[in-house]
């Protein structure tokens, strides 16, 4: 009876310890596919204003540009007029799926200008992501190489807190724009956002 009651206790103990990495796997399968969940959403507000989000959005800059200190970069407002003068090519670094969403003006691709760089010898050549830190360390890279390519200053997202436009594929002028993620939403008001989810922006 004794060998049989140990036993008894010793199988319950393995269920109970199955039982119990069912309900953790099942947990983590959940929470996978709700962060794998595509995110569309209207900007992160907060009850912030356009002021206090470019604020934020130039002290993130400032943070990543300790990683390319070497790199010049270029303010939106500066930006806006060598575009006007023609005299300006922006360079989009960031995936695909963002440049789907919308682009600056007249901006080519990475591929792109990596294609021809040489094409564009007599132009303002920048480069620009999120908030311009992919950017920093292609235009650093491309520094190295013997290009100069500058960085925008604050990204895409400075470029329409400063009150500048983007386009959508078809050229035309959109109010969505891809923030990359929850961290970096802090588009003007008015825009809607769209992001990654975390397996997203990890690969």
């Amino acid at each position: 009876m004794v060998m049989k009651s140990a036993e008894y206790r010793f199988r319950v103990a393995v269920i109970e310890k199955r039982t119990s990495l069912r309900r953790r796997s099942t947990a983590a399968l959940l929470a996978v596919l709700l962060t794998a969940l595509p995110s569309v959403a209207a900007d992160r507000d907060g009850g912030l204003s356009d002021g206090e989000k470019k604020k934020i959005v130039y002290r993130m800059y400032a943070d990543a540009k300790k990683s390319f200190p070497e790199v010049k970069d270029l303010a939106p407002q500066q930006a806006m007029d060598l575009m006007n003068q023609g005299r300006l090519v922006f360079v989009d670094t960031r995936k695909p799926a963002e440049m789907e969403v919308s682009m600056l003006p007249g901006a080519i691709t990475q591929t792109q200008y990596l294609g021809e760089p040489g094409r564009y010898k007599d132009m303002t050549v920048v480069s620009y992501c999120t908030i311009s830190y992919r950017s920093g360390v292609f235009a650093r890279k491309m520094q190295r190489k013997g290009f100069e390519v500058l960085n925008l200053k604050g990204g895409i997202l400075a470029w329409t807190l400063e009150g500048g436009s983007i386009h959508d594929p078809n050229g035309r002028k959109t109010r969505q724009i891809h923030v990359f993620g929850k961290k970096w939403n802090y588009a003007p008001a008015g825009y809607e956002t769209v992001m990654f989810n975390l397996w997203e922006q990890l690969f």
